[in-house]
């Protein structure tokens, strides 16, 4: 593939976006996956598709894709071991459960956060509604340092009403922040990282953002707060050929790395026919061996396959759920049961509303 020629003074290397599947990442990140889905509404009043997926269906000239699921899409039940994972969403709804016992639906610009530490088993559905569930989120997987690799499993639901937004005075850009802070937008948020995540130590300069700017907008993302980190942009709506980063026009979807310690514009023209929109990962390199294989990461080839012999000798702690698909009633609205407390999020939206 050609590599689009963008380079400016902030603008290190560009690469294009593949039309599905991982985008590139840098440390400390492992992984990062866009999902656009549009499903629709069942039909069969069992919240199942009549017909059945591949179990690998990631086809994407399709209007909706079914993934690892059979007669409901997602990603039924599987382990983790050694990492964070970043549900982020924008659009949609998904239903998750673990083998903690903990649980979910949520979506409509709620964000999930979860230490797989030292294992963990979760699934991760898009469940059937009585209405079309378009989905739009970010999978973002955050590595942990190998002093937390063997940390304590946890999971956390930040509710969308609680996400940190900043707006520029004229509302033509907008930034919601996902970890990190932006001009000191989310410093002081309750949506506090894990405790043994990366992103809980500020020196770490985690961020995750997701940036949106309309027709006639402008913004500046400002330089890091450490110049040793890294800092990547994809650029994955409104690739029109009309939005300017750093000067420089984009003209497809990309993958900008970007120099950490200088500041960077976006501007697109009153003329631009869409909105654009930028996810933007940030952070400090954990810098120690990545040894991946399938859902585990570690750092040594050992640990890995000790990773393998505990899932298979414990399971993790086991499914404590009736089914490797779980998914939950259509109307129940969006909810978290984490240690047995069940929470709702305090946005006024009832459950036939979602």
């Amino acid at each position: 593939m050609k590599l689009p020629r963008i380079m400016s003074n902030a603008i290190l290397r560009a690469s294009a976006l593949p039309r599905s599947g991982p985008y590139p990442t840098l440390d400390p990140f492992l992984f990062c996956v866009y999902h656009k889905d549009a499903y629709p509404a069942d039909v069969t009043g069992k919240g199942e598709f009549v017909h059945t997926g591949s179990g690998a269906d990631f086809d994407p000239d399709a209007d909706y894709r079914m993934y690892h699921g059979d007669h409901i899409p997602g990603f039924p039940q599987h382990p983790h071991r050694g990492f964070e994972t970043i549900t982020a969403t924008i659009d949609g709804i998904i239903d998750h459960a673990d083998s903690l016992g903990n649980a979910g639906r949520y979506g409509e610009g709620d964000v999930q956060w979860m230490t797989a530490g030292a294992g963990l088993v979760h699934d991760e559905m898009f469940p059937l509604l009585d209405k079309p569930n378009h989905t739009r989120f970010f999978q973002i997987w955050l590595n942990l340092p190998s002093a937390k690799k063997m940390a304590v499993p946890s999971f956390a639901m930040f509710w969308a009403n609680d996400v940190p937004i900043w707006k520029a005075d004229d509302g033509l850009a907008k930034v919601t922040v996902w970890a990190g802070h932006y001009f000191g937008v989310g410093k002081d948020t309750q949506n506090k990282p894990p405790p043994d995540s990366w992103a809980t130590d500020i020196e770490n300069d985690v961020g995750v953002l997701h940036i949106e700017v309309q027709p006639g907008g402008e913004m500046v993302l400002p330089k890091a707060n450490n110049d040793k980190s890294n800092r990547s942009m994809y650029l994955i709506e409104g690739a029109d050929g009309q939005v300017k980063v750093d000067g420089k026009v984009v003209s497809e979807k990309v993958c900008l790395t970007l120099d950490t310690t200088k500041d960077v514009s976006i501007e697109l023209p009153d003329s631009a026919k869409e909105a654009t929109e930028f996810l933007v990962l940030q952070g400090k390199p954990i810098d120690e061996p990545v040894v991946q294989h399938g859902p585990f990461v570690m750092n040594t080839q050992s640990e890995i396959r000790d990773a393998f012999m505990d899932y298979q000798r414990t399971q993790f702690g086991g499914w404590p759920w009736p089914r490797d698909d779980m998914v939950f009633p259509k109307d129940k609205g969006r909810f978290a049961l984490v240690e047995g407390k069940e929470t709702y999020p305090d946005d006024g939206k009832e459950k036939d509303e979602l």
